[in-house]
């Protein structure tokens, strides 16, 4: 289902000088702000009304920076848990679940609530104009962005690397305008975001922006406006696993966006976000109350993302300390930065599929055991209204039901590649596509 918006229904202000402007192309920053800030989205609707389902993701266009409407989108889905909250003796628990879960609506073919960022960011960009889109990711983004932009013929690199290169399985074959390139073994995504670094340096790439684009962090937000318009409510707590920390700013901004809008209450949800031990860069800062994360060494922060299963969970230089980044996020909202070892994921795991009939991604088992510990610790009230934002799940199920496809590198670079390389390489392997 296409369709054009005939003129704009948002406007962009910057968090750094307020200034308020039209998003006249791919605006990520300020070009007038004095210091490195996020931009935000002000919408024309102040209250959201919820187009019909038939919309999928884009029932929520209200509050999406979007030109048009792509093919094949499925919305996030929010339902009142019984089983793992009666387990956990919490009143008030509510799922939100983006992945394949037909039983509950869920359609999500990667099974990630990373369709949510690319429907968004793809429906954003202006794709006529013969440019690439240039992605960076540790997995689930790169297999969102790749089946977005293959549905909807819209030209993409994606940056991954090699040693992550697995989790790029689809149902169905992908187009060749998608192309994928790596960075080679014993390299994390930082290297990948490098490597993208380098190919937005070159006439026809266009860099995606991550939690910069408004569009992004709208898109993921999706998750808080499915929960909220289900329950009638905005809820106490907020249990979200973290690499970056965007979707986490997201809810925070969709927060702000539902307390303006009048009908759901006025209390800030308590951000509750988790990483995966031993890598935590995030919960480090925080213990400091820093706003700047300690520097590690980078064969260290390496060797300790090798150990964590969650591996998308692997941000070396999250959106952190910016302003209007997560630092700022969780001071506005009361919040908490928590940690879990592999082992608690993986009984959280076990534990949420036999009560709630659904396999997780591992970083979705984070939250839920993030969850647990908290309430042993009873750092929640048992009658609190918790939303558990379930990022990933069902991929069990779906890659049984389905034949699957995998795509591969087409060139795969060193950690830290020469640019004339990089350059003549990526221009003639789309040589034959846009450029």
């Amino acid at each position: 289902m296409k369709q054009d918006f005939s003129t704009p229904h948002y406007r962009l202000q910057s968090l750094i000088t307020g200034r308020i402007f039209e998003d006249t192309g791919w605006i990520l920053e300020d070009e007038q702000a004095d210091k490195p800030g996020l931009i935000r989205t002000i919408y024309d609707a102040r209250q959201l009304k919820l187009k019909d389902k038939s919309y999928g993701f884009y029932q929520f266009a209200d509050w999406l920076p979007v030109k048009e409407f792509l093919n094949g989108s499925s919305a996030p889905v929010t339902y009142q848990s019984k089983h793992l909250a009666s387990h956990l003796g919490l009143s008030n628990l509510w799922v939100t679940f983006s992945g394949f879960w037909p039983e509950k609506g869920a359609m999500m073919r990667t099974c990630s609530f990373k369709e949510t960022e690319a429907y968004a960011v793809c429906g954003r960009l202006d794709h006529q104009n013969g440019k690439v889109l240039v992605v960076a990711s540790a997995g689930n983004t790169a297999r969102a962005f790749a089946r977005v932009c293959s549905d909807n013929k819209i030209p993409l690199l994606l940056c991954v690397p090699e040693d992550r290169i697995e989790v790029l399985w689809f149902d169905e074959p992908i187009d060749p305008c998608v192309k994928l390139v790596a960075s080679r073994r014993g390299s994390d995504y930082f290297d990948a975001i490098h490597l993208s670094n380098l190919a937005c340096q070159i006439d026809g790439f266009v860099m995606e922006g991550g939690a910069k684009n408004v569009a992004r962090r709208d898109g993921m937000g999706t998750t808080v406006l499915s929960a909220v318009t289900t329950i009638g409510n905005i809820p106490d707590y907020y249990f979200q696993a973290v690499g970056s920390g965007t979707g986490a700013i997201a809810a925070w901004e969709a927060n702000l966006r539902l307390i303006d809008d009048g009908r759901y209450g006025n209390n800030k949800m308590r951000l509750m976000v988790s990483q995966n031990e031993p890598f935590i860069p995030l919960y480090h800062a925080w213990q400091a109350d820093s706003r700047n994360l300690f520097i590690t060494d980078d064969d260290e922060a390496r060797a300790q993302i090798d150990q964590i299963d969650a591996k998308v969970l692997s941000n070396r230089k999250p959106p952190y300390g910016i302003v209007g980044g997560l630092y700022d996020a969780l001071k506005d909202t009361q919040g908490s930065v928590l940690t879990v070892s592999n082992q608690l994921l993986r009984q959280a795991s076990t534990l949420f599929e036999n009560l709630e009939g659904i396999d997780l991604h591992p970083a979705a088992a984070v939250a839920v055991a993030s969850l647990v510990e908290a309430v042993k610790n009873k750092t929640v009230e048992p009658d609190a209204l918790i939303m558990l934002n379930i990022t990933g799940g069902g991929e069990e199920r779906f890659k049984k039901e389905n034949a699957l496809h995998y795509l591969k590198p087409e060139l795969v670079f060193d950690i830290d590649p020469d640019f004339e390389e990089v350059k003549n390489r990526l221009q003639s392997l789309f040589a034959k596509v846009v450029i």
